[in-house]
């Protein structure tokens, strides 16, 4: 494997990196929060949260700003 595609600390393969973005749909599980899905869409944010089946998700901004959580 050429060395271009690993990095030099770890051995590992190179992955790109992600593009931040707008929404943040994190989960407060019990080890603490996990963002669980990322999306530039509001509405499709917010769709997303409406069809979980569970309370615990919380709908974030790029600065970190609450914008809607899931309640029971």
């Amino acid at each position: 494997m050429s060395r271009a595609f690993v990095k030099e600390d770890g051995g590992e393969r190179w992955t790109p990196p992600t593009t931040p973005r707008t929404y943040r749909l994190i989960w407060q599980g019990s080890s603490g929060p996990e963002i669980v899905h990322e999306t530039d869409d509001l509405l499709g944010a917010l769709h997303w949260l409406a069809a979980r089946d569970r309370p615990g998700f919380e709908l974030r901004d790029q600065a970190g700003a609450l914008l809607a959580t899931l309640a029971a």
